[in-house]
């Protein structure tokens, strides 16, 4: 059980250098890192609602929706009709499609450059771990301290 204890210590040194790295990027880059993050989804060519990045991303729906608006007026994104009246789809306009383009270039640079040397030493298994260690996380936190919150606030 120690051991663990110094995995996961480990495990949570790494993740919080990485989220801050793309924080000390994205400064650099002159905007927020959850806008980066945005245009970081958005620049997969697909369409995707407020609420799939929300969940997928886990970024605040506050946050997204005050980026989601701020870039709408820079006209780098816009919306479409998903279907339900309230929810809309996301997409890069050109201009959007030009900006992700100029400030993931050298995140992707990075990126690619830190995954090819890892995967040459570690191999893709690395990766696997790391998506099974996230799925096992996630149903942990929902039986040990999320799901009992909800039940909590409804209660009250």
């Amino acid at each position: 059980m120690k051991e663990d204890r110094k995995y996961i210590d480990r495990m949570n040194l790494c993740m919080n250098q990485i989220d801050g790295l793309y924080y000390m990027a994205a400064r650099k880059l002159g905007i927020k890192d959850n806008t980066l993050a945005l245009f970081y989804v958005l620049n997969d060519g697909e369409s995707h609602t407020q609420k799939e990045i929300c969940e997928e991303w886990l970024i605040p729906k506050t946050t997204i929706n005050t980026i989601v608006r701020e870039n709408v007026d820079l006209g780098y994104i816009r919306l479409e009709n998903a279907g339900h009246r309230k929810e809309k789809r996301i997409l890069l306009t050109e201009r959007g499609k030009a900006y992700a383009d100029r400030i993931l270039r050298p995140v992707y640079a990075a990126e690619e450059s830190a995954m090819a040397r890892t995967l040459e030493e570690f191999s893709p298994k690395l990766l696997d771990g790391l998506e099974a260690f996230t799925g096992y996380l996630r149903e942990a936190f929902h039986r040990e301290i999320l799901d009992d919150m909800e039940k909590e606030e409804t209660a009250q």
